[in-house]
């Protein structure tokens, strides 16, 4: 499919040097170019985290993508590849409508393990608009691959676009700017359920982690200290997404950080918390343990 350029690597709704924000990566093929293009759908989809847009015209899942104005974009596997860690822990995947058919199936299972490789804990799937039987048969291909893999979750794009004749050009895949907002808000409500994103045009303050630093602790002596979040909407849940506390420590979902070290070190954590509008912020800490 045609009617947009390649647009890589673009950052939306977040500074990506903050901590407090996950990497979000979308890929996309031309369908899903008219998010990038359109500053309302950048906005709603970038709300409260760390976007990468990697979206371009004819690209494909896992073969060979087709030439746009004389530029083939790296398939969707070749650049999760090239990424790696750089992915972050979130990926949504909306291409399929310049696929094969018959090669669809094998390249989900092996764009899911490029991801994997990459860092990547849950990934978002759009569903393509049935507008060919050929997508149907995809579409059926997408819900067995997530039967398969709880890392998965399916987010059915053509049970959301049909009948809303103003969201897609007249080819019925193409989106007009109120289809991109569409999406957006579509991949937005998923991620807020995900605990990662901020839901859209929320009217609360944003919500942050108050400390930057923890308190230094000691092997053998009681140690206890409370995390605070600022902003959002009460109540707030606490846990850790990555790296080790010290042995004898513990984490409660009400971000009391407590217990009796055993062992001297300096122990990198990362740190999440989830308010009950479903918005997150996350935050990495190094924590100091001396004897």
């Amino acid at each position: 499919m045609a009617l947009a350029g390649v647009v890589a690597g673009l950052a939306a709704g977040a500074d990506p040097a903050r901590s407090d924000t996950t990497r979000v990566t979308i890929f996309g093929d031309s369908a899903a170019t008219a998010i990038a293009y359109d500053p309302k759908a950048r906005e709603i989809v970038g709300t409260g985290i760390d976007l990468r847009l990697e979206v371009a015209a004819c690209r494909r899942l896992g073969d060979l993508s087709c030439p746009y104005d004389g530029v083939r974009p790296p398939n969707v596997i070749e650049r999760a590849s090239a990424l790696a860690r750089d992915l972050g822990p979130i990926v949504v995947v909306a291409v399929g409508y310049n696929d094969y058919e018959n090669n669809y199936a094998d390249n989900i299972e092996e764009a899911l393990r490029a991801f994997s490789k990459g860092g990547v804990e849950h990934v978002l799937w759009l569903t393509l608009r049935a507008e060919r039987q050929s997508w149907a048969r995809m579409n059926d291909m997408i819900a067995a691959a997530a039967k398969k893999h709880p890392e998965m979750t399916v987010l059915d794009w053509n049970a959301l676009a049909r009948g809303k004749s103003g969201w897609t050009q007249s080819d019925g895949v193409h989106l007009t700017p109120t289809g991109a907002q569409g999406m957006a808000t579509m991949i937005n409500s998923a991620l807020v359920t995900l605990g990662i994103a901020t839901q859209a045009g929320a009217k609360t303050r944003q919500l942050s982690i108050a400390a930057r630093t923890l308190p230094k602790a000691r092997v053998g002596r009681a140690y206890s200290t409370r995390l605070q979040a600022l902003g959002g909407k009460a109540p707030y849940r606490w846990k850790r997404v990555g790296g080790a506390l010290a042995p004898g420590l513990r984490l409660t979902t009400a971000g009391v950080l407590r217990g009796s070290p055993k062992r001297a070190g300096r122990y990198r954590v990362v740190l999440r918390v989830v308010d009950g509008a479903g918005a997150a912020r996350t935050r990495a800490f190094v924590l100091g343990v001396s004897r």
